[in-house]
């Protein structure tokens, strides 16, 4: 048995930070990094490894240069229980490991769905395996009729990505909404990025659940509720992920609504000295306090600096998630950040949204110039952000991380409107027709009348 100050299980996005951090904070503390899979995806690379990056092995975190750069020891091996009493963790090849500090960030699965054959070959979900993901590529080159269950992000960029690979395979991607991107964007965007797609000649099925994957050993076609049934010898599953709690859960830890693992402010279980971070964490709204579902990199990332601060002496305090989201769909941008229009007054918020549109160079014929459109919402009494969206033009993507910002901060839009902001003619819309501050004011004038 080997004694450690901190262990951290898990090696992904929230695992990796966590480490970086506590390093950081702590830098005479002993440190380990247990891991299960050699090979770590960028999980938010995965749908470009089909069309755009083209191998797998193409889109991993560097885990180990980042770990011996900060000095982290690590170990490749499956936890298969947590002793809670004696601060013990146990691996596969039972293997043990003391702790005083305990960090639980193993992330999440896919969310597989109770559908009639959806044991067939050639039904794949989205794991973070990179022998898995290679396998998808090897079935996506032999394919000519793909069905993907889902149109959030990860449906509608893998939809994306393998007609990049083969302009010829037919995509048929299936969504229950009315429309892809729903629980992120508000219509208007929907509908542009519903365009975005079909102008690629993918087929979209709005407003239809996939009841039945039909095939004797192998897929062969896809039927709805609805009864409309669709050949095809691939069938990728994206409808999101649910946090993997397995480990957690049988070492007695609570969870929580959203089935994560209980945490505090500070990232703290029910047990003092167990933190957990990440997709397996549950998580409550910025602006409600109510429990939230968003799962994101960048969630799991500052939830992951949180706990690495705070493993010895509480120094910092998690006030929910914000939400911000960026894809780019046949080469346009979908942005957003905080709260829609329609989640807003969904929790009761009286708003009020301003929009600008404007090229984002000047002028407009500068290298790179696209039109980039900004809408805002403001609670209509205070003047506080509660949430933005940006489409257009790929500065649309750094963009959306200052509404972000904003909303952390509570900004007014009469702060937003007045701000200083930096332009150059070959980097940003013009002082003048700057969207940020333009949205911000058109709602102003809206407020006060």
């Amino acid at each position: 048995m080997t004694n450690y100050d901190v262990i951290i299980i898990g090696g992904s996005a929230a695992g990796v930070t966590a480490a970086i951090t506590a390093r950081k904070y702590y830098p005479d503390k002993s440190i380990l990094l247990v891991r299960d899979e050699e090979l770590v995806p960028i999980p938010c690379g995965i749908p470009y490894v089909y069309g755009t990056v083209l191998d797998p092995m193409k889109n991993l975190i560097p885990v180990n240069n980042m770990m011996t750069a900060s000095k982290i020891e690590m170990v490749i091996e499956s936890v298969v229980k947590i002793n809670r009493e004696f601060h013990l963790i146990f691996t596969e090849s039972d293997q043990s490991f003391h702790y005083e500090k305990l960090v639980i960030a193993t992330g999440s699965n896919p969310i597989i769905p109770k559908i009639e054959g959806i044991q067939l070959k050639n039904v794949f979900s989205i794991k973070k395996n990179t022998i898995y993901l290679k396998e998808i590529q090897t079935q996506i080159s032999n394919s000519k009729k793909i069905v993907i269950i889902g149109a959030g992000f990860i449906g509608a960029e893998m939809a994306e990505e393998c007609k990049k690979f083969n302009p010829e395979i037919e995509i048929n991607v299936f969504e229950m909404q009315d429309h892809p991107l729903k629980f992120v964007y508000d219509t208007d965007l929907c509908i542009l990025a519903e365009k975005a797609l079909v102008d690629q000649g993918i087929n979209l099925h709005m407003n239809e659940n996939v009841v039945k994957i039909i095939g004797n050993e192998f897929v062969e076609a896809v039927e709805t509720a609805s009864k409309k049934r669709v050949e095809a010898d691939m069938v990728i599953l994206g409808i999101g992920a649910t946090p993997n709690t397995k480990l957690a859960h049988s070492s007695g830890l609570e969870l929580g609504p959203m089935h994560g693992i209980l945490v505090n402010r500070y990232m703290q279980t029910i047990d003092e000295s167990i933190f957990a971070c990440g997709d397996c964490a549950d998580k409550v709204s910025f602006f409600d306090c109510k429990p939230s579902g968003l799962r994101l990199a960048s969630i799991a990332t500052m939830e992951a600096r949180i706990v690495g601060a705070n493993l010895f002496d509480v120094r910092r305090t998690n006030y929910g998630v914000v939400g911000c989201f960026s894809t780019v769909l046949n080469h346009k941008a979908f942005a957003g950040a905080g709260l829609t229009v329609a989640s807003a007054t969904e929790k009761g918020f009286q708003i009020c949204v301003g929009e600008a549109e404007s090229v984002n160079r000047h002028p407009g014929i500068m290298p790179g110039g696209d039109l980039l459109k900004v809408k805002l919402v403001f609670e209509r009494s205070t003047g506080r952000i509660l949430g933005g969206q940006a489409y257009g033009a790929l500065s649309a993507g750094e963009l959306i991380n200052a509404i972000s910002a904003f909303v952390s901060a509570k900004m007014t839009a009469e702060a937003i409107a007045t701000f200083q902001a930096g332009t150059h003619p070959a980097l940003t819309a013009s002082p003048i027709a700057y969207q940020l501050v333009n949205a911000a004011e058109n709602a102003i004038i809206k407020m006060h009348h």
